[in-house]
């Protein structure tokens, strides 16, 4: 696939060093030489150095026969006003482009095709926001993603000692709980990807990703680790788009308090959200927790658009004795180094953005896609078409398919009906599975199994 990546930014960056590894043919245009240059010593890429809403650059980039373009620059009209020309100009198949700004997203007639002709509008803020109201609406997950429209989650858990699955094999799950389905699709130990079987053992510190309906999320939860009590008292570090969007979220179901160093944002926010107690402060200033009984406080969520700040403030709330901590850091290389000490979660906006990216990237019928493990594995929905003689996995049982090496089939949605999978659960036609791939080299044989032959036509 011939795909323009407008933005060499973070996003931008991010996107890039997941496609270029599939075999795509990818350009990347941005003003900055030094991250384009940077870029090309790492990637199998071009590179166009230039405006990126400019006819002219979009051509060197080689808009004319791009099969879709990805606009990520830091500019929201630029990367509207790129989509138009591309339509206009380029007639590009696919454009897909990052707008922040709620005054924009908040009115989508703006996006229709007779207006301004984005195919996929992404919004990083929100995508991080519905990412964190999961994990706070799941005590204890360390990830919650969401397939087929909310039936199915996958969630992943660190074992803890104490688990009734703890020490014991896997199979011994349906023992324990014999009205409720679930499969577990892969565990982490030490950093390295073990393959579950019905004899793996459960270990203390495993982190495990399991899949089960969205009803059977906590009882699951409970078989791997001492259940947590629901969140009460949430403190929010930072008064921007993803902290706002939080509190407006939070303030009707939790006790909300908003820390914001800008004293004319913190009133603005405290006129907009009248349940919510804004601070007028520093994130990292001991006094203030202090003050507002950080002690007592169920989740810390530092959210500024400092890394270190974020960082800072979480290790802090967490030394004076919140419950959990979680710190938004846009630099990747933070990440794991952050969330092996005290911080409980770092959440990484560039993988919650790409997994919307890649959705659109797939081939075969792919409705969902989450990024996972820093882009090592991924876990897709992808629809099942044809029948037995045109589809490799229509009208055959699971054990029949010829899965890629470290794969795993979850679930199984069929209309309204969540199956959970095991072996001998048989794929019908237009069925959404759900599909855990360790290895995301495997990738394009996934999305070869799931394109339907020629004799289907």
């Amino acid at each position: 696939m011939k795909i323009i990546i407008l933005g060499a930014g973070q996003v931008g960056t991010s996107v890039a060093n997941n496609l270029a590894s599939e075999a795509n043919d990818i350009t990347v245009v941005d003003r900055d030489p030094e991250l384009l240059s940077a870029l090309q010593d790492r990637l199998d890429l071009r590179a166009v150095q230039g405006h990126a809403a400019h006819p002219d650059v979009l051509m060197r980039a080689g808009a004319e026969d791009a099969d879709m373009i990805l606009a990520v620059t830091n500019s929201d009209e630029t990367n509207m006003v790129a989509c138009q020309v591309c339509y206009t100009l380029f007639h590009t198949p696919t454009k897909i482009a990052r707008v922040r700004a709620v005054g924009y997203t908040n009115h989508p007639r703006l996006f229709a095709q007779d207006a301004l002709p984005i195919d996929v509008l992404i919004s990083p803020e929100q995508l991080v926001t519905d990412y964190i109201l999961r994990l706070i609406e799941n005590p204890g997950a360390l990830q919650v993603l969401d397939f087929a429209s909310g039936r199915v989650r996958l969630v992943a858990v660190r074992a803890y000692y104490g688990g009734p699955l703890v020490g014991n094999e896997l199979r011994t799950l349906y023992d324990h709980m014999p009205d409720v389905d679930a499969r577990v699709a892969a565990i982490y130990r030490q950093g390295r990807a073990i393959q579950p079987e019905g004899n793996t053992v459960i270990e203390v510190d495993d982190e495990v990703f399991f899949v089960a309906a969205t009803k059977n999320i906590r009882a699951v939860m409970s078989e791997l680790r001492r259940l947590e009590k629901p969140y009460k008292r949430i403190i929010i570090a930072g008064g921007g788009n993803i902290g706002t969007r939080l509190a407006t979220n939070l303030e009707r179901y939790y006790q909300v308090k908003l820390i914001e160093f800008n004293k004319a944002r913190a009133q603005q926010i405290a006129e907009d959200l009248p349940k919510t107690i804004v601070l007028h402060g520093d994130v990292a200033d001991e006094n203030l927790m202090q003050e507002e009984n950080i002690e007592n406080t169920d989740v810390f969520c530092a959210v500024t658009n400092d890394d270190e700040a974020n960082i800072l403030s979480s290790m802090l709330a967490k030394r004076l004795g919140a419950r959990k901590v979680m710190a938004l850091i846009n630099r990747t290389a933070y990440v794991d180094m952050v969330q092996s000490g005290p911080i409980d979660i770092a959440i990484s906006p560039q993988q919650a953005t790409i997994g919307s990216l890649l959705t659109y990237v797939r081939r075969g019928d792919v409705v969902n896609v989450h990024s996972l493990r820093r882009g090592a594995a991924e876990a897709i929905e992808a629809v099942a078409h044809g029948d037995h003689n045109s589809s490799k996995v229509v009208g055959r049982a699971i054990e029949e398919i010829n899965l890629p090496r470290g794969t795993s089939i979850g679930a199984v949605v069929r209309g309204d009906e969540v199956l959970i999978a095991h072996h001998d659960t048989v794929i019908k036609s237009e069925d959404h599975v759900i599909l855990f791939v360790i290895d995301k080299q495997q990738i394009p044989e996934v999305e070869r199994l799931f394109q339907v032959g020629i004799t289907f036509l």
